[in-house]
């Protein structure tokens, strides 16, 4: 997916841009995500004073392994996509916006951009539910499902000897 400045500047009016790309890059080497479809990338860039403004969003089906049952689950991420290209000026501009990326040449490629948006948007602790019970630490039971009714003492490693002293008749 390419975006051209001249293209842009002289049909003075927003280009509506929409491709699935089947990106491999920022699934590897997730063992969360056991499958992923295409990333559907709907985008609008417009030529702006002397700048290109791409706004639009990505949006992306999973499957993730739950990190506290290890259970699976289907997710739609929808992701925000807002960039700004301009064209790199011949002499050296000291005062450019960190948020504008300088680019050599007529055209750009979206693809990187949209990979690392994609990498940065993928859940970094992926959950069936927000309130997921997990697996139970004593007999592995998922606890979303059935309780299991195992004892789970909380005593902090730190105070068992305290509890020993006590228990001394």
């Amino acid at each position: 997916m390419q975006i051209r400045f001249r293209e842009l500047s002289l049909k003075g009016q927003p280009v509506h841009l929409t491709e699935d790309m089947n990106l491999t890059v920022p699934f590897e080497g997730n063992q969360d995500i056991i499958r992923y479809g295409p990333v559907h990338v709907d985008l609008h860039a417009e030529h702006e004073a002397g700048a290109v403004k791409v706004n639009g969003s990505l949006t992306l089906d999973l499957e993730l392994i739950c990190s506290r049952c290890l259970s699976h689950t289907n997710q739609t991420i929808e992701l925000p996509f807002k960039e700004v290209f301009m064209q790199k000026p011949e002499e050296n501009v000291e005062e450019i916006d960190e948020d504008i990326h300088l680019v050599v040449g007529d055209k750009v490629d979206l693809e990187p951009y949209v990979e690392e948006i994609v990498v940065v948007g993928l859940p970094y602790i992926p959950l069936c539910d927000e309130a997921c019970k997990g697996l139970c630490p004593v007999c592995g039971e998922n606890r979303n499902l059935t309780d299991c009714g195992c004892k789970l003492d909380k005593i902090d490693p730190r105070l068992a000897g305290l509890a020993d002293f006590f228990n001394k008749d």
